[in-house]
């Protein structure tokens, strides 16, 4: 999940703040690129995103925290190049005939400072994710593990996590429930093993640099705020021998065009997105380093459910959406493949069938009219407009689908909207609080399973932020995750989408596609439907094998 953004422009400033870019772009394209110097050959330099919350494995709750952690942490399984999960520490694994107890060998292998990596470092891991001491956002992911939902409510102690180490080499999970996906699950960073010396000697310090101990291909070596994360290969990595990228450069760049620029000055490697308004330019020059493929990430504004306006008119927050031209969307500003998100679940997900919510089904005629009853049933109408604020991360895309959206609602509808682009982190920090009315946000799969987007709007998820409650949700979650049997477990989990749908706690939007650019000199770049390209996987060219 990420967000992002700052200040408060409003629309006409936000539509001239989107033409100068361009006007950038064109003067870089004459020709001032500059090709960096031999002491910047050995390091790749990746487009960052956002500035990470943090790099705590345990606490970390951004996508672009995860993307560096997956450098720097290996869990027992990571991600395959198809999405779908492949060794890490642990060599094989298997399940019992029930599905409740997955048992996994570790290989052998050291952390970065020599010590050797054991099976009680990842039970120290699981417990710490699940403790409220470590107020982890993450910590209801692994709900299947057995009494962490107990756990997690302080209702019972942290040593009883179904989770142990017959040996040093032997992890052993037990579940409450069959869960298949618990492999690919284990492959996500809040699952990596915890160096517990550093943990006791630093305490909330020990994942800084110079202090952090990595089981990774990688070592964090420096993080300047605001300027860069730098790591360094793990020579006692267990696969160091394949590992060809001697060190790696994070560069937090949140605006689109800044990254452009940043790469077409030989500054960059590898693009963290790319901007939709300079696409045309992208594949007219560098076609070929242009990398566009599905992504399981859905796009979605989100009501504070803990406000009266929204939780007393669930019509009006079904008519907002109703409104919403999401084709008109992504064909005339996301233009890179982006798919309308009528549904919650994106398409590619896993042995699931994507769902939408009834209203999908009328014709635009009919969906306006109906939107409009809907409006003046919650009290609003023309001489009594709704009024409401929309909060987003600043960006060039978000700026764009935000005016567009607003413009849809006032037309429709007649409802006055201000728009509020905010700083990544002061957006993160209202949300939290609830000092928000409405707002963007995305939820990135963790596993390609549709119960890593089901759980999401479950109660007492961390990370739920619409505070969406619905018992029959819940309900259906519950059955879901106790059904052995997959096609019952795939219907339960589709009703309860429509549920949700149904209630519009949220508007999804669109469905993403990765969008990075690539160098020629990176060799080995893949696309991955969890948008997890591991850097130890790729190797860097000579000079002369740029562009």
């Amino acid at each position: 999940m990420k967000h992002g953004g700052a200040g408060l422009p409003r629309p006409s400033a936000l539509r001239a703040l989107l033409a100068a870019p361009a006007v950038l772009l064109a003067l870089l394209a004459a020709g001032c690129a500059r090709a960096p110097g031999p002491a910047a050959e050995p390091m790749l330099v990746r487009g960052g995103g956002a500035e990470p919350d943090t790099l705590d494995a345990q606490k970390a709750r951004t996508v672009e925290a995860q993307t560096i952690l997956r450098d720097l942490c290996e869990g027992l399984t990571t991600v395959a190049r198809d999405g779908g999960v492949a060794p890490g520490l642990a060599r094989q694994w298997h399940a019992s005939s029930d599905g409740r107890t997955y048992t996994f060998a570790l290989r052998p292998a050291r952390w970065s400072n020599g010590d050797a990596i054991s099976a009680a470092d990842f039970v120290a891991a699981l417990r710490r994710l699940v403790d409220p001491a470590t107020a982890s956002p993450y910590a209801q992911v692994v709900n299947v593990i057995a009494h962490a939902p107990e756990i997690i409510s302080g209702h019972r102690p942290v040593a009883d996590l179904g989770v142990s180490a017959p040996d040093a080499a032997t992890v052993r999970v037990e579940l409450g429930a069959p869960a298949p996906y618990l492999p690919a699950l284990l492959s996500h960073p809040s699952t990596c093993p915890v160096h517990r010396p550093t943990l006791a000697r630093y305490g909330a310090e020990f994942a800084r640099p110079g202090i952090a101990v990595a089981s990774g291909a990688f070592v964090l070596e420096e993080w300047v705020p605001g300027s860069h994360v730098r790591l360094t290969r793990n020579p006692l990595y267990w696969n160091a021998a394949a590992n060809r990228v001697p060190a790696v450069e994070y560069e937090p760049i949140a605006d689109e065009n800044a990254e452009l620029l940043r790469y077409r000055a030989d500054e960059l490697d590898v693009t963290a997105v790319i901007p939709r308004s300079q696409l045309d330019w992208i594949r007219a020059h560098v076609p070929r380093e242009l990398h566009l493929s599905p992504q399981l990430t859905t796009y979605y504004y989100a009501f504070n459910l803990d406000r009266a306006l929204w939780r007393d008119h669930p019509g009006l927050r079904r008519a907002l959406s109703m409104v919403i031209d999401r084709e008109r969307l992504a064909s005339a500003v996301l233009r890179a493949g982006e798919q309308p998100a009528w549904g919650w679940v994106p398409p590619g997900i896993a042995d699931y069938t994507p769902q939408s919510p009834d209203y999908r089904a009328l014709a635009p005629a009919a969906r306006l009219a109906r939107a409009r009853l809907l409006y003046a049933q919650a009290g609003y109408s023309a001489s009594h407009p709704l009024r409401l604020e929309l909060r987003y991360n600043s960006s060039e895309l978000n700026d764009r689908i935000a005016v567009a959206v607003a413009s849809m609602w006032k037309q429709a509808l007649g409802a006055e909207v201000v728009l509020s682009a905010e700083e990544y982190k002061s957006l993160l920090q209202d949300i939290d609080r609830r000092d928000v009315d409405l707002f963007l946000s995305s939820w990135a799969a963790d596993y390609n399973d549709a119960y890593t987007f089901a759980q999401v709007l479950s109660s007492d998820f961390g990370v739920n932020l619409t505070h969406y409650r619905s018992p029959v949700y819940d309900s259906l979650l519950t059955r879901a995750a106790a059904e052995v049997d997959s096609s019952r477990r795939r219907a339960l989990l589709e009703q309860a989408e429509r549920v949700a749908l149904a209630d519009q706690p949220l508007m999804p939007i669109y469905f993403y596609v990765n969008k990075h650019l690539v160098k020629p000199r990176v060799q080995g770049w893949y696309d991955d439907p969890l948008n997890v390209t591991y850097s130890k996987d790729l190797a860097l060219a000579p000079v002369a094998q740029r562009r």
